[in-house]
């Protein structure tokens, strides 16, 4: 049984050191975004995290914790002090291979505990992956880095959310020229899966979903393409013969209008920009990244580590503190579900 009022453990980390991660970690803590719903624990140095309040010209009450089992017992935010990192000459823009290790190494910890049940989800600030993979790191997104740090093979992917409004791309980080050969029907249909599951677990029972043409007018019948005939109008059909609420596929200029219109819950994308382009048009200082499909909820900012600005103090946390928000809400309904299931 879930204790009344629990909960969720959710480790944070604060991203790369040289970025705009410690600030806007601190800003959130300074708002009381933390600890109002959630147990939250930073894995990091304590150094660093002293540094973004510094940066963010703000004071925060913290604990800090020398193993996990002493920050699960204590109250408010927690720093879970790795004593690895020390930010005294750090240069802020700056990218360092051991920046890259300490940002990445965090994770893995955070990983490791949500595996051994001791965590129940995970939001970092933003990484850089250049320096990650300075650190020898191989990834080409961080859902690739998470999700050998939790040995999972299975359907997952980068969804991209905005209030209550979530994308999804079928191919992602490829070039324009190879898109149309990589659309299939198992890739459209796992997209489809990923949001339909993902969705559920924050707490929307019947996720209603708009598939993406590729091509200008969607084709214009097949004469202005023929993937929307031969590819994804069959596949949309399946999905809905699957018992997912699917419709499409939509002209791209025209589906954000219903998406944004909250006509649609998310929408299926055939290619990276498609969707990006819009949702942060919209709203990029309040994007949201989720890593989907993994074992626990893991979310993070839209926005990278922004080195033109670190150590400014003018970095804005509300991306993040959405990413926040969203972590908590979906390891609560993790949690409950798993009561459920007994």
């Amino acid at each position: 049984m879930i204790r009344k009022g629990y909960k969720p453990v959710i480790g944070v980390t604060m991203g790369d050191p040289a970025g705009v991660g410690p600030e806007i970690v601190a800003k959130a803590a300074a708002q009381g975004i933390l600890a109002k719903d959630a147990h939250p624990i930073i894995v990091g140095d304590q150094r660093l995290f002293k540094r973004g309040m510094e940066i963010a010209k703000v004071r925060v009450d913290f604990q800090v914790a020398a193993t996990l089992e002493e920050a699960l017992t204590m109250d408010g935010i927690v720093v879970l002090d790795t004593r690895k990192f020390d930010a005294a000459d750090l240069v802020m823009g700056e990218l360092r291979e051991e920046c890259g290790r300490d940002a990445a190494t965090n994770i893995q910890t955070c990983v490791q505990y949500c595996r051994q049940g001791l965590m129940d989800g995970i939001c970092f600030a933003p990484n850089n992956k250049a320096a990650m993979k300075k650190a020898g790191f191989v990834l080409h997104g961080a859902i690739d880095l998470l999700a050998g740090f939790f040995q999972f093979t299975g359907n997952r992917g980068e969804l991209n959310v905005l209030d209550d409004v979530w994308t999804a791309r079928v191919t992602s980080h490829i070039p324009v020229k190879d898109i149309s050969a990589r659309l299939t029907e198992e890739g459209i249909l796992n997209s489809i899966h990923l949001v339909n599951d993902t969705l559920k677990r924050a707490g929307i029972a019947k996720p209603r979903i708009a598939v993406a043409a590729l091509n200008p007018h969607g084709g214009e019948g097949g004469t202005c393409g023929r993937e929307e005939v031969e590819v994804i109008a069959p596949t949309v059909e399946k999905a809905k013969a699957m018992g997912i609420e699917t419709d499409g596929p939509f002209p791209a200029d025209t589906l954000f209008i219903k998406l944004f219109n909250r006509e649609y819950d998310a929408a299926v994308t055939m290619f990276h920009d498609q969707g990006q382009i819009a949702m942060k048009l919209k709203g990029f200082d309040q994007g949201v990244t989720v890593m989907a499909g993994l074992p626990n909820p893991v979310t993070t900012c839209s926005h990278g580590s922004a080195f033109d600005i670190a150590g400014k103090g003018i970095a804005n946390p509300g991306a993040w503190g959405n990413s926040y928000g969203l972590v908590v809400k979906m390891a609560a309904v993790d949690k409950l579900a798993r009561v459920k299931e007994g």
